[in-house]
């Protein structure tokens, strides 16, 4: 191993040490993500031509005299392969601002009510499961977390709901193709297919939820305490009529759905169907606005699509751009690629204790860089547990959406929990870990018969 492969590593560790005491250290994450990517790749530009000897020698023509040219190719070649990822996202995340902030999610407020303790637990659990599969666990726990605090005021009831959204919302994510972002990006690079994660991760996603919600539902006895704020209706009602706003939240959460389908139909990758749905909404909603605009009313338009793109997380947005980029430097100096290859040797390759020791991992760790680092350790085959929706990606998207369930810092969903409810590391780790990692084992083997005895090969 050269000294210039060590000095990535080292910027690569110290970086992601830095994005895990995140809380410690007050800086925040996207900063340090896109200090890796550039200092990364600065490092490897210094001298390009082992790596390029490794990791490209099938190309040796093209880049032989022209190094540093084709090292820049690859550095946007890989640019490519992330931005359409961020784009995706970036779309997806301005379709659900949309939707959310014409109350488009209204409905599930009123769904939740009820006065059993128990029940709402369920009724929690299931909504927040297909929700996340049909938008995203971030999103999806958002949206629980601001419901739960209008039916439920004892803080340690709501404590026991909001981690079961935790557990419901990565495991809903883990079996769609649009659920969680590493899914998308196993989705974008052809590694699973839609109808495969779906029929096949589906039921282990399920149990992995059904699992501790029997559990966590033994820490609640008893009835609903009054609550004042339950019987509030929604002083916001947007600038839209009813009508309208039906018409909004049909055609932004039919998109999403349609998604895959524009896929499958049109070959092309996944973020041109996400803009196709939000300019599609895009355009109605400025149909509607034009109308009021005629009425003469006195609205200030203030949830045009112009206005709420200035509340889409674009420092989420630059933290994969540089944590998939940084990945990407450790992909191209093959350390990925020598890691993978030792994995495999030392479990002889058994690619469930393989899978379910990243799904563990991602529990202390980003999911997404261990997925990215994944796609780049193990390459596609034509066949066998490494093609496309073999049991190994399969599987990887299963434990590293719902592994992220064992830490409150494991997921995106656990974060965002974590600061709405100021719940701390502690109470969720001696609470919570042990169900979400008896829910996860149960995942598993669920897989594992389903994959020996029913669909042996891949739909």
């Amino acid at each position: 191993m050269s000294t210039l492969t060590i000095a990535i590593i080292i910027v690569f560790v110290l970086g992601y040490a830095l994005i895990a005491t995140e809380s410690l250290v007050k800086i925040d994450k996207a900063a340090i993500a896109l200090l890796m990517f550039v200092f990364c790749w600065t490092l490897y530009m210094f001298d390009p031509t082992p790596f390029l000897q490794l990791m490209h020698a099938g190309d040796a023509k093209e880049w032989t005299g022209r190094i540093a040219e084709f090292a820049n190719s690859v550095i946007v070649e890989h640019l490519g392969d992330t931005s359409t990822t961020l784009f995706f996202l970036m779309g997806a995340m301005t379709i659900v601002e949309i939707v959310d902030q014409n109350g488009g999610f209204n409905w599930v407020k009123n769904v939740m009510k009820t006065k059993s303790k128990r029940g709402l637990l369920w009724r929690i659990a299931f909504m927040t499961f297909i929700l996340s599969a049909i938008l995203d666990n971030l999103t999806t726990s958002i949206v629980m977390i601001m419901i739960l605090r209008k039916l439920v005021s004892n803080k340690s009831d709501r404590m026991i709901y909001a981690a079961l959204v935790i557990i419901a919302a990565n495991s809903g994510g883990a079996f769609s193709p649009i659920g969680d972002v590493t899914t998308i990006m196993l989705w974008n690079a052809g590694m699973i297919t839609a109808a495969g994660v779906i029929s096949e991760i589906f039921i282990p996603s399920l149990v992995s939820m059904l699992v501790p919600a029997f559990i966590l539902q033994t820490m609640l006895k008893g009835e609903m305490e009054n609550n004042s704020e339950v019987s509030e209706t929604n002083s916001s009602e947007g600038e839209f009529g009813s009508t309208q706003r039906k018409i909004i939240f049909a055609v932004g959460v039919g998109g999403l759905c349609f998604v895959p389908v524009f896929k499958s139909i049109t070959h092309l990758p996944p973020f041109v169907g996400i803009m196709l749905v939000l300019g599609l909404l895009w355009t109605i909603t400025e149909i509607f606005y034009r109308n009021l605009h005629r009425t003469g009313g006195s609205e200030s338009f203030s949830k045009r699509v112009t206005n709420l793109l200035s509340r889409i997380d674009i420092s989420t947005i630059l933290f994969f751009l540089g944590i998939l980029m940084a990945v990407a430097c450790l992909q191209e100096i093959g350390v990925l690629m020598n890691l993978g290859k030792s994995l495999n040797i030392v479990f002889e390759g058994n690619h469930y204790i393989v899978t379910g020791i990243i799904g563990v991992l991602s529990s202390i760790v980003d999911n997404v860089p261990l997925v990215a680092g994944s796609m780049g350790m193990y390459p596609i085959t034509e066949v066998g547990d490494m093609a496309r929706d073999g049991i190994f990606w399969q599987l990887l998207a299963y434990c590293a959406g719902v592994g992220g369930s064992m830490l409150i810092i494991g997921s995106a969903a656990g974060v965002v929990v974590m600061g709405l409810e100021k719940i701390t590391f502690g109470w969720y780790m001696k609470k919570i870990t042990w169900i979400a990692f008896i829910g996860y084992l149960a995942g598993i083997a669920c897989y594992y018969v389903i994959r020996t005895f029913i669909f042996t090969t891949p739909l």
